[in-house]
């Protein structure tokens, strides 16, 4: 944990030497790391004002449940956190939201997911990483599937994932997202979708129709510029990519289809 020069009531968690969750604990309202603050964009502009039923797969540091129960009291929330170290050490370090507002289960994500009653959750926020990179078996249709049964009808996925130029996980993951939900768009900034550098997408997806326009104007008054792609231009993006599948039931050893991990 590394606190922030000058200002030592803002907080960075590590994992491996990688940025994880960043908390003010003076403030647990704010959100520090851009892709969050794109997620918050959507998922106010998507749902209305009050408490939401939220799973959060891949917990670290909590950040977001943290920020969404300071936003929405008495929220019920679910956090995954493969890591049970963590996941301890966290309710140990932070201020985080007590049971029921905020249970904090130990599990693989997709396995969780798996476990979970239909229809059930509001809102499903996805920020799984293993070394640097989103695994496999949260990446494929089969656990777009999954995450689909559990929500509410018309109910919300926002997922965080990173890539590199040309985007072929991103345009994996978008051709899987639009085989199970109805409507998909995916913030990001300018320069990751021109193929200039490597970072962060925000992917949203839902049965029910985006408010495109206040999610635009509310990603204009963020710090940084963000693109909102959704409609024929995401489509335009995901171009020939094919979605990613597990690997067949009766042989667990298969390689995975699609692009490079």
């Amino acid at each position: 944990m590394r606190r922030e020069p000058g200002a030592p009531h803002r907080v960075t968690l590590l994992l491996d030497g990688t940025e994880s969750s960043h908390l003010d604990l003076a403030d647990p309202a704010h959100l520090e790391f851009e892709y969050m603050q794109q997620m918050l964009v959507v998922l106010d502009a998507s749902r209305p004002e009050g408490p939401v039923r939220a799973v959060h797969l891949g917990a670290a540091g909590c950040a977001l449940p943290r920020a969404l129960e300071a936003r929405r009291p008495d929220s019920r929330q679910l956090a995954v956190e493969i890591d049970e170290e963590l996941a301890r050490l966290v309710r140990e370090w932070f201020d985080l939201p007590r049971a029921p507002r905020l249970r904090i289960r130990t599990g693989d994500a997709r396995a969780v997911t798996e476990g979970l009653a239909d229809g059930a959750w509001e809102v499903v926020v996805r920020d799984v990483f293993d070394g640097g990179a989103v695994p496999r078996h949260v990446r494929t249709v089969e656990a777009a599937r999954q995450v689909h049964r559990v929500l509410t009808p018309g109910g919300l996925y926002l997922v965080n994932l990173t890539d590199h130029p040309p985007l072929r996980k991103a345009r994996a993951e978008v051709a899987a997202l639009r085989d199970v939900f109805a409507h998909v768009l995916l913030v990001a900034d300018p320069a990751i979708l021109r193929g200039r550098r490597y970072g962060n997408l925000v992917l949203a997806a839902s049965d029910a129709p985006f408010p495109a326009a206040p999610i635009e104007r509310e990603l204009r008054r963020l710090p940084l510029p963000v693109r909102l792609v959704h409609g024929e231009d995401l489509v335009k993006l995901q171009g020939t990519a094919a979605t990613e599948l597990d690997p067949p039931a009766e042989d667990p050893g298969a390689p995975w289809s699609g692009p490079d991990a």
